[in-house]
C-alpha cells in the first residue's frame, strides 16, 4: 500500500497521458482552458495535461501526509519543489523536455545526497535508515550505500536516455513500469544478498 500511495502522482500521470492520447482533441480543450490559453495543439496535449495532473497530485499527496501525520519528509518536499518548477516551465512553455529531466534530477539529487553524507559527514545513509533492523559488518553496509548511489546515478541516466532517444509514448511507459520494475529487482537482489546475515543474526 505504500507503495502505491508513493506512486499514486507517477500512476495519475500515466493515466492522463494515454487518456488524453485517446482523446487529443477534448484533452487540448481542456488544457487550454486550464492554463488560459487561446490553444494547445493535440500533439502536445497529453503530456500537458499529465503534467497538470501530477502537480495536482503531488500537492495532494504532500497534504494528505501533513493531515495524517503532520510532518512530511524532506524528500516529498524537494519532489514537489521540483515537480512544480519543471513542470510549470513544461506548462508556461509548452516543451516537455522540462518535465523528463524531473525524474533525473531526483534521482541524481537521491544519489548526490547520500554521496554528501558519506564523504563530507562521515555518515552511511543506508545504515541509518536500516540499522536498527538489521546488524550487517561495517564493510556491508558500505557497499550497500555504495550500490544505492550507483543504482541512484544510472537510474537519472536511464530516464535521461529514454526521454529523449525514444517517443514520448514510450518514456511514459518507462517512467512508471521501467522505474518500478527496475526498482524492485533491485531490492529483491539486495534483499536475496542480506539473507544470509538476516538468518545469521537469528
Amino acid at each position: 500500500m505504500k507503495l502505491l500511495f508513493d506512486l499514486f502522482p507517477v500512476i495519475l500521470f500515466f493515466g492522463a497521458f494515454k487518456y488524453a492520447e485517446k482523446q487529443p482533441e477534448l484533452a487540448a480543450d481542456w488544457v487550454a482552458a486550464l492554463l488560459g490559453s487561446a490553444s494547445v495543439s493535440p500533439q502536445q496535449a497529453p503530456i500537458l495535461l499529465a503534467t497538470v495532473v501530477v502537480i495536482a497530485a503531488t500537492v495532494v499527496q504532500i497534504a494528505w501526509v501533513r493531515f495524517r501525520h503532520g510532518k512530511v519528509d524532506k524528500m516529498l518536499w524537494f519532489s514537489l519543489l521540483l515537480v512544480v518548477v519543471f513542470g510549470g516551465m513544461t506548462l508556461i512553455f509548452k516543451n516537455e523536455a522540462f518535465i523528463k529531466w524531473k525524474p533525473t534530477i531526483l534521482y541524481w539529487a537521491f544519489a548526490g545526497s547520500m554521496a554528501f553524507a558519506v564523504l563530507v559527514m562521515k555518515k552511511n545513509a543506508i545504515r541509518g535508515m536500516l540499522g536498527e533492523q538489521m546488524k550487517l559488518p561495517e564493510a556491508v553496509w558500505d557497499r550497500l550505500n555504495l550500490s544505492w548511489i550507483g543504482f541512484f546515478t544510472v537510474m537519472g541516466a536511464l530516464n535521461l536516455i529514454v526521454a529523449f532517444n525514444f517517443s514520448t509514448d514510450t518514456w511514459v511507459n518507462f517512467k512508471l513500469f521501467g522505474g518500478m520494475g527496475l526498482m524492485l529487482l533491485f531490492i529483491l537482489a539486495q534483499g536475496m544478498l542480506l539473507a544470509k546475515y538476516v538468518e545469521e543474526d537469528q
